[in-house]
């Protein structure tokens, strides 16, 4: 077992001969806390857990020796590399054997660098420090672009979510739509995640960036005409054929987004389901593609539910606030034609907490 006894870096020497380890002990111990293992499954069995698992403590450089009984220094290395908490550690390859074949095979296994017997002290001592720094060096390298990832993401959902408020105040609404669409969509996920029905399956999502990503749901309006948006009077079967295109709208959007980008995101991957299909219902009937049941994403799913529940309670250019019991009846009324009966079934036990955020935070 490794312990971390001390502030300096451990370098762990595999080597099945004992005075190769005590050279190596002696050339590194000055710089460097050094343990070692006999053989490959001594190293193997100071690195992982009989579950496979990394331990907590890991050396920060290994000096793996080719030639050894058992398990040889190339099955280390593998180990090694194939596993995501052990293949970013520097391994430096220490072989009496100076064969092309023995080296190629060890840097093309993911050696960092490859040390021929007899050992000369100051190119090891070289070697080592060169490639523990430059690990630390990307370490820190791989954690500051950790960092301005999440500042970018921040920033275009920030951006994207400007852009859906500007289609709210666009829609004669203000921007609380999107807030208590927000809200309203967590206060349900986390009651869901209580249930038995959607735990599992909600278990899998990325919460957080589901909950974000319903601020987006009618981002596609950007593009309906203000004379039908904006109507104050019931709108014909031609207009509201029209209205019904920004899901679609809104998916293309999203998609338009989500190919600048390098990495599949979560957020726009919700953002594009729920823009998409928060308008299909349960018994099939709703649109853009006639959606059934299940086969509705569950982020749409849920976001139907606060959309409706929203718009029922709120003033809209065409309709007065409709009471919070009288929604609440609407949305029951839905239930299992227009909304997953699931769903539906949870909203008594959150309708206060819905009453709460339409009156805290109305237009």
């Amino acid at each position: 077992m490794i312990s971390k006894d001390t502030s300096k870096d451990i370098v762990l020497i595999v080597d099945d001969i004992e005075i190769n380890r005590k050279i190596l002990c002696e050339i590194l111990g000055d710089d460097y806390q050094t343990v070692e293992a006999d053989d490959g499954a001594m190293a193997l069995d100071m690195i992982f857990e009989s579950d496979g698992s990394a331990k907590q403590v890991l050396p920060t450089a290994v000096l793996l020796d080719i030639i050894m009984p058992d398990i040889d220094g190339f099955e280390v290395l593998e180990r090694l590399k194939s596993h995501e908490s052990t293949k970013n550690i520097p391994v430096l390859i220490i072989s009496a054997s100076d064969s092309d074949e023995s080296e190629s095979r060890g840097l093309l296994g993911g050696a960092a660098d490859y040390i021929t017997k007899p050992f000369n002290f100051d190119v090891v001592r070289a070697r080592v420090d060169n490639h523990i720094n430059l690990a630390r060096y990307n370490h820190n390298l791989e954690k500051l672009i950790s960092i301005k990832t999440s500042e970018v993401t921040r920033t275009y959902e920030s951006t994207l979510e400007v852009l859906a408020t500007i289609i709210e105040y666009r829609n004669l609404e203000s921007g609380a739509h999107i807030r208590r669409t927000t809200l309203l969509t967590e206060i349900l996920v986390e009651l869901m995640l209580s249930s038995d029905k959607f735990k599992e399956a909600l278990e899998k999502e990325n919460i957080s960036s589901l909950v974000k990503a319903s601020a987006l749901h009618d981002i596609g309006k950007i593009a309906i005409p203000d004379s039908i948006l904006l109507k104050p009077a019931k709108l014909t079967d031609e207009e509201f054929d029209v209205i019904k295109t920004h899901a679609n709208i809104g998916s293309r959007i999203i998609d338009s987004i989500s190919e600048k980008l390098p990495d599949n995101d979560l957020y726009l991957k919700y953002a594009n389901e729920i823009c998409h299909y928060h308008h299909e219902r349960w018994d099939g009937t709703g649109y853009p593609e006639k959606l059934k049941g299940a086969d509705i994403p569950l982020s749409a799913r849920i976001v139907s539910v606060v959309d409706v529940y929203d718009a029922l309670t709120s003033v809209r250019c065409y309709k007065d606030a409709i009471p919070h019991e009288v929604s609440l009846n609407i949305l029951k009324e839905g239930r299992g034609t227009q909304f997953d009966p699931n769903i539906i079934d949870l909203v008594p036990s959150v309708a206060e907490a819905f009453l709460r955020i339409a009156e805290e935070h109305r237009d």
